[in-house]
């Protein structure tokens, strides 16, 4: 049997490396590469080599400049869909791209549940340079380019970037944290890779939700890096009325103990890709 042989457009990034250290496992049956989509240089690569081009160059959610906006969209947009149409046009069969569950909006104070039905709505400049991406690479599909679009939740995991450390700090150095009550849906980076090692095997296209089998409560979450760092936390319902007034004004505590949630059907697939439950995922992201 032929190696299925892959392309990561986008050097070095958090979901990129661990995706080639995941496939490691299995050396016979695939081939990865990476490649630098900065500049022009990109477009003398042979993409006609490849079965699958997964896609994770981009910006991602790290300002809220409007002098970024113009820079947003000529990345996460202009350039993943140029990034497609190159791997269209070269013969390349399966085109994945990493997008965002952020295409829905920001967390919210209330509990928030996204299934099948709900219309994506951006709240900044982000998110809708993420779904217009989508949309430009929905219209090449075609039955010779399949495209399957990812709108991953939170991921996390050892050396990830964003709020996940910033949770495990806290949770080595404070003695308490709010005892709130939200949901988040989450994505440990071991998840994710086995359900894109089984969107290239399967050949799929389409939209994909994954996330982990539980959805996280971020006290709970901070508990249980606290018990994997050998030591304990309390979790108390005296802060919760300053949370609760925070949550709409600071964006910073709204990511923390907002609620931003898919329908656990929605991120159902055909075989088990949640081989990581929170525990075992925190343990191993130490």
């Amino acid at each position: 049997m032929s190696k299925k042989r892959i392309l990561i457009t986008g050097q070095r990034s958090y979901v990129g490396t661990n995706f080639i250290d995941w496939l490691s496992q299995w050396p016979d049956k695939y081939e990865v590469e990476e490649l630098s989509v900065r500049g022009n240089q990109w477009k003398k690569k042979d993409f006609s080599l490849y079965d699958s081009v997964l896609h994770v160059a981009g910006i991602a959610h790290v300002s809220t400049n409007p002098k970024m906006e113009e820079q947003y969209y000529k990345v996460n947009r202009d350039l993943t869909i140029e990034v497609a149409e190159h791997a269209k046009s070269e013969g390349v069969k399966q085109f994945i791209f990493m997008s965002s569950i952020i295409v829905y909006g920001d967390s919210s104070s209330e509990k928030r549940i996204i299934d099948q039905s709900t219309i994506p709505k951006p709240s900044n400049f982000y998110g809708n340079s993420k779904l217009q991406a989508e949309e430009g690479i929905k219209l090449l599909e075609s039955e010779n380019f399949r495209v399957a679009t990812i709108r991953p939740p939170m991921i996390y995991g050892k050396n990830s970037k964003g709020n996940y450390p910033k949770l495990v700090k806290a949770a080595k150095v404070l003695p308490a944290f709010p005892d709130f009550d939200n949901e988040r849906s989450m994505l440990h980076i071991d998840n994710l890779s086995e359900f894109l090692r089984l969107m290239v095997e399967n050949d799929e296209s389409g939209l994909f939700f994954p996330q982990n089998k539980e959805y996280v409560t971020t006290s709970e979450m901070v508990r249980v890096i606290a018990e994997a760092s050998g030591k304990k936390i309390k979790l108390l319902k005296v802060f919760n009325p300053f949370v609760r007034l925070m949550i709409a004004k600071v964006n910073v505590v709204n990511k923390v103990f907002g609620n931003l949630t898919y329908d656990m059907s929605v991120s159902e697939y055909k075989e088990d890709y949640q081989i990581m439950n929170l525990e075992e995922s925190v343990k191993k992201s130490m």
